[in-house]
């Protein structure tokens, strides 16, 4: 059964920041953007690049070893090399806590 597990706090990141947070071994890349944040794995499947690493621009997130871009919001891949996307996470702020369900 999927559960929210506190991964963050609001003051941690700024607008168009990213952060990698781990839960229960996971590792998951945590974007804020202006209209609130978002989750997707933090690991590239094309080469294992970490996408909490990467610079965003808007919704689109670019791994920073081969240049992938990933939707943080849908977790689709937009440009290769990478040819999936990754898994997203549904995310909620409790208070001051960031949460992610997993």
């Amino acid at each position: 059964m999927a559960k929210f597990v506190k991964v963050a706090t609001t003051s941690e990141l700024a607008s168009g920041q990213g952060k990698k947070v781990e839960v229960d071994g996971k590792a998951i890349a945590l974007f804020k953007l202006e209209e609130g944040y978002h989750a997707v794995d933090d690991t590239c499947p094309h080469r294992g690049g970490p996408l909490s690493e990467g610079s965003l621009e808007g919704e689109a997130v670019t791994c920073p070893w081969h240049g992938s871009k990933f939707n943080v919001k849908s977790g689709d891949v937009l440009t290769p090399p990478a040819r999936a996307g990754v898994s997203s996470y549904r995310v909620r702020v409790s208070g001051s806590d960031v949460e992610v369900e997993v």
